[in-house]
């Protein structure tokens, strides 16, 4: 756990002296006969502790704590049971949690060749024109290279003939790559002659024919036809759809123990319906959100929806999102050289610096935290830049808190302007181990050496490093996460750059 939420969580709690029997409030709640771990060095462990409303009144001993009990106080029994902090989510996709449990789960599956008859059997009982969708899948975790394929990813064919009357969509893992059937293209309009759009590219084969993978802001071809068909349902049942997305993401946070969410990127409309939960007391998180939205909607609206603490703590607005390139798994990470093992690529830049600049001037203006997601080391050094500029021009603004959302591959020459900067280096732990597999082949080892997921080298010198899953592009449960950090090990015992734990 990082020094920042390790700080946040500590903040919570008010360690009280207490007499045997102190004139106290009763609590609403108390936990007792348990392991309480409290995060404060002053008092790390206790054996109970008393809750009145959203706020910890005391931790003692059984016998101090039961001062806090009153007729109304629920009183749980621990047994022994170990309590910790509400956990905070630092980078996901809130309502990506709850779209992916609603879609074929591919994360895990080991071979392309299950992938499609999982989606064969979904086909089985879809209607003739409704969409299949998927998350999850990462070819580099495939137990073996789909026949035929370029670079690795297979050839929309044997999908496309298991649903020749339903589109297909299958995020990749990461989110930033996609795989469509034949029937999705139609739809969409892509042929051979469709042009790769600015910060994307269809992947093709040798004889120029689409295989069916859109990378980064080419997904945007097909989500545009998923979006149509999607907004031919009633306005009740993609007001369900809606709903039922943000309940299951709770429910998820929950079970894993995360009581705050820092939700990576929200358009106005998706904030809207938070506020509404907010509203109905049904928001069972606390949610600090980004907002994703084009610069002239960002100089319209974002005034008008900054918000701080809104319904008991439940919903902070106060921080934009923007992606400045894509991920290493799907070679769109943009990065200052050719890729190792695709010489002909540095990747995609997913936003152009200039809108990135202008965004920086609005984040300025509105006193919100600017957020900006980076995989490669130009899209990071870009983006520092960008940083720097920004504070320079308004050196009266001190403790912006921007963060770089990822910040995997770093140039050695730009570790260290993290920490000048005043720059969070948003972080993922578990992305270290899952990606290891492919790191070398991608970067080569000097690069990988030297600045890949290099949190010891940007805490040494002097920047915040925070953590999160980027859940759902990785599973919401922190305990892997925390080991991951803890021992960078991969799945087959393997130490990744272990000087780094």
């Amino acid at each position: 756990m990082t020094r920042t939420i390790l700080a946040a969580l500590s903040s919570l709690f008010v360690v009280s002296a207490c007499s045997s029997k102190p004139a106290v409030e009763p609590a609403t709640l108390v936990l007792k006969d348990g392991k309480v771990v409290s995060v404060d060095a002053a008092r790390p462990e206790a054996q109970a502790i008393a809750i009145r409303g959203d706020k910890i009144a005391a931790l003692g001993s059984n016998e101090e704590i039961q001062a806090y009990v009153g007729p109304a106080t629920q009183v749980i029994d621990l047994v022994g049971q170990t309590a910790v902090p509400g956990l905070i989510e630092g980078h996901g996709h809130f309502t990506g949690v709850g779209r992916a449990r609603m879609s074929l789960k591919l994360m895990g599956v080991k071979d392309y060749e299950t992938i499609v008859s999982m989606v064969a059997e979904a086909a089985k009982t879809a209607k003739p024109g409704d969409w299949i969708q998927g998350r999850g899948w990462h070819q580099e975790k495939w137990d073996h290279v789909p026949t035929p394929d370029v670079e690795g990813f297979p050839l929309h064919t044997a999908l496309s003939a298991v649903s020749p009357n339903n589109p297909v969509v299958l995020t990749h893992a990461s989110g930033h790559a996609s795989f469509a059937n034949a029937k999705a293209m139609d739809l969409a309009g892509i042929t051979r002659a469709t042009p790769n759009p600015p910060g994307g590219e269809i992947l093709k084969d040798q004889a120029g024919n689409p295989i069916g993978v859109f990378r980064e802001t080419a997904q945007g071809l097909i989500g545009a036809a998923l979006d149509k068909w999607q907004k031919a349902k009633t306005p009740d049942e993609i007001m369900a759809d809606r709903r039922k997305e943000i309940d299951l993401a709770i429910d998820e946070s929950l079970t894993k123990g995360i009581t705050s969410f820092q939700d990576a990127g929200a358009s106005f409309e998706t904030i809207d319906l938070y506020k509404q939960y907010v509203t109905e007391g049904k928001m069972g998180v606390r949610l600090w959100v980004m907002v994703r939205q084009p610069n002239d909607l960002l100089r319209q609206k974002l005034a008008a929806y900054k918000v701080v603490g809104m319904g008991d703590n439940r919903l902070t607005v106060a921080a934009i999102k923007v992606t400045a390139d894509g991920a290493l798994g799907s070679r769109g990470a943009w990065m200052l050289g050719p890729y190792s093992d695709s010489p002909g690529s540095t990747g995609l830049s997913t936003t152009p610096i200039e809108s990135i600049t202008e965004t920086a001037k609005i984040a300025m203006a509105n006193g919100v935290q600017l957020c900006i997601h980076c995989i490669g080391d130009r899209a990071n050094r870009e983006v520092l830049n960008v940083y720097e500029a920004a504070f320079k021009a308004n050196p009266d603004k001190k403790d912006n808190r921007w963060r770089i959302e990822h910040a995997q591959h770093l140039n050695a020459a730009d570790i260290p302007r993290f920490g000048q900067l005043g720059v969070i280096a948003s972080m993922q732990g578990i992305h270290a181990t899952s990606d290891a597999p492919y790191v070398l082949a991608r970067l080569g080892e000097k690069r990988a050496e030297e600045g890949a997921y290099a949190w010891q080298k940007l805490m040494k010198s002097g920047a915040i490093v925070s953590n999160g899953t980027d859940t759902p592009v990785e599973a919401i449960d922190p305990i892997p996460n925390f080991y991951a950090l803890v021992t960078r090990k991969t799945t087959d015992g393997t130490v990744f750059y272990g000087d780094r734990r």
